[in-house]
């Protein structure tokens, strides 16, 4: 079985509800990771190797105090994954890597501060792209943003899924179904898991301090996944582009609201 950052062997069984004092602590987590991918739109362009990306979110992570979440999480070797074109997730950043116009790069980027986490996660043009690469982008961003819409309290879980697989399948994509979001706080990975793909009425029904990781991560090919030797990257098994993007949020009286912006 592949080692997953998003699915890890073990994870506490109850979710958690953050009171204000702990959602503001998060908010600092994930204005470092925004910070971060602010740097990630100068940097990703032809030339630029993948190794050098990681290079670039480290400084940036340390030079706030915190750490890279990532970095030796269940053995992963690198402090940012970084997945190019049909890479879905949990790509190694690598020096022989280098970015070539035209593709794209999913760049997921975790930092713990003050012992909280943010993650958050982005696709990224390189250059000029293709129509078909551009519309991929532009349905994933806007399958998180719907995704994003449904969670109000009272809500369920799976009214968030259905939304996602809706918007995505009428464009004519597909939702990964391998891999999913998760609870996010003092841990990476907390309850609930939180498919992209569901029927509205069901799961856990969202309450007021309810802190997930939402992430849609979409295809132009077929769901089915296949990962490499090293353990780590997934990819499309059919090697279909795929595209991936994150934000970390938690459920409020009002309106959601989002921890990984600036």
């Amino acid at each position: 079985m592949i080692r997953s950052l998003l699915v890890p062997a073990k994870r506490p069984s109850a979710v958690t509800l953050r009171d204000n004092r702990e959602i503001a602590q998060m908010r600092e987590a994930g204005r470092i990771v925004a910070r971060v991918h602010q740097a990630m739109r100068e940097y990703v362009r032809s030339g630029v190797t993948t190794a050098e990306l990681d290079a670039v979110a480290v400084d940036i992570i340390r030079s706030h105090d915190a750490t890279p979440t990532f970095l030796g999480y269940h053995g992963f070797p690198a402090s940012i994954c970084t997945s190019l074109n049909d890479e879905i997730v949990h790509g190694i950043p690598c020096p022989q890597q280098v970015l070539t116009e035209g593709d794209i790069i999913s760049i997921d980027v975790g930092v713990t501060y003050q012992g909280w986490v943010g993650d958050s996660g982005w696709t990224y043009a390189v250059g000029e792209i293709s129509d078909d690469a551009r519309c991929l982008l532009e349905t994933a961003e806007g399958a998180l943003w719907a995704g994003i819409d449904v969670m109000h309290a009272g809500n369920r879980l799976g009214d968030y899924s259905a939304v996602v697989q809706s918007y995505v399948e009428e464009r004519g994509f597909e939702v990964i179904r391998e891999y999913t979001g998760h609870g996010v706080g003092r841990e990476m990975h907390e309850p609930p898991e939180v498919l992209n793909y569901g029927d509205p009425g069901t799961g856990i029904r969202f309450r007021p301090g309810l802190t997930l990781a939402l992430e849609p991560m979409v295809t132009t090919g077929h769901w089915l996944t296949k990962a490499d030797d090293d353990g780590w990257t997934v990819r499309t098994s059919d090697g279909a582009l795929s595209a991936h993007f994150e934000h970390s949020i938690v459920v409020t009286s009002g309106a959601p609201q989002i921890l990984t912006l600036l």
